[in-house]
């Protein structure tokens, strides 16, 4: 019993000294993004916090030239809360380091996009939209030139959306189209937009914290990197302490979106390693 309690003591003590050590080597050895406009694609107020704390807080961080912004496609309002939510997803967004309230964008079109666990959102409207706001001139462009977008890059949830939330699905679908449709009869030229996706991972993984940085490690080692400017896959990881790190995310979470603050999303924000830990991939999308 006494090498038991031994060998959990000695676990809780080295886990978390050699995660703040991977960090240090993640922030300065990894690839990353810099000087890049970028949107962060949400479907629901609390999305930035709960789920995308490591890559927002590692994006605006001053050095590295970003300018993040946060494009949610609904208020959250199934419970009737859509106008406190817009305002806490702006206070959530500025504590992760948005530059100001303005780059938060909520996106009120219930019949298009309704907050709800069990209906799909039409990926050719949110095609439709991500056109019209990030590439409005792309229709009177040639098919010879190659063509223009006034974000680099799009960062929102894979495929199976972390918690299969089909809001979360219908995102990663439009996304894709939007981004097939800017190279659409224009052979030859590479997409100016990037679109990043967060790495869904299985329940047994989902609540392990930072224990989980050892199978994240290992899946990001296992792709093409050799390409700087636009990198197959990254890795952001939180601090443990200290302003930008997970403190902040909490805070992103306890103190701007307080009312989702229900008992299951503090087990959340305890256990689940999408606070501490992201890892995205590039996706390759033809036209």
């Amino acid at each position: 019993m006494d090498l038991f309690v031994l060998l959990v003591a000695a676990f809780a003590v080295l886990v978390p000294v050699l995660y703040m050590y991977t960090v240090g080597v993640v922030q300065t050895r990894f690839p990353t993004l810099l000087n890049k406009r970028i949107c962060l694609l949400i479907a629901h107020p609390d999305d930035e916090a709960m789920f995308f704390a490591p890559t927002v807080l590692a994006l605006t961080r001053p050095a590295t030239g970003n300018h993040v912004k946060i494009l949610c496609l609904s208020s959250g309002n199934a419970a009737g809360l859509g106008e406190t939510r817009k305002k806490e997803l702006v206070k959530s967004g500025m504590t992760l380091g948005l530059r100001d309230e303005e780059d938060v964008f909520v996106v009120d079109r219930p019949a298009d996009f309704p907050d709800s666990m069990t209906e799909n959102w039409d990926e050719s409207k949110i095609a439709g939209l991500l056109m019209s706001a990030f590439a409005p001139n792309l229709s009177k462009q040639k098919t010879t030139e190659q063509p223009v977008a006034n974000i680099d890059v799009i960062i929102t949830f894979d495929g199976q959306g972390v918690s299969s939330h089909p809001n979360h699905i219908s995102l990663f679908h439009g996304a894709r189209k939007f981004v097939g449709a800017l190279l659409k009869g224009r052979s030859g030229w590479a997409s100016p937009v990037d679109l990043y996706t967060l790495r869904s991972v299985n329940i047994a993984r989902k609540f392990t914290s930072i224990v989980d940085i050892l199978p994240t490690l290992t899946t990001w080692a296992a792709v093409t990197h050799t390409d700087k400017a636009h990198p197959g896959g990254l890795v952001f990881l939180s601090p443990l302490v200290g302003d930008g790190g997970l403190p902040t995310a909490w805070s992103a979470m306890t103190a701007a979106h307080k009312s989702q603050m229900v008992w299951f999303r503090y087990l959340w924000i305890t256990f689940s390693r999408y606070m501490v830990i992201n890892d995205l991939q590039l996706e390759k999308v033809k036209a």
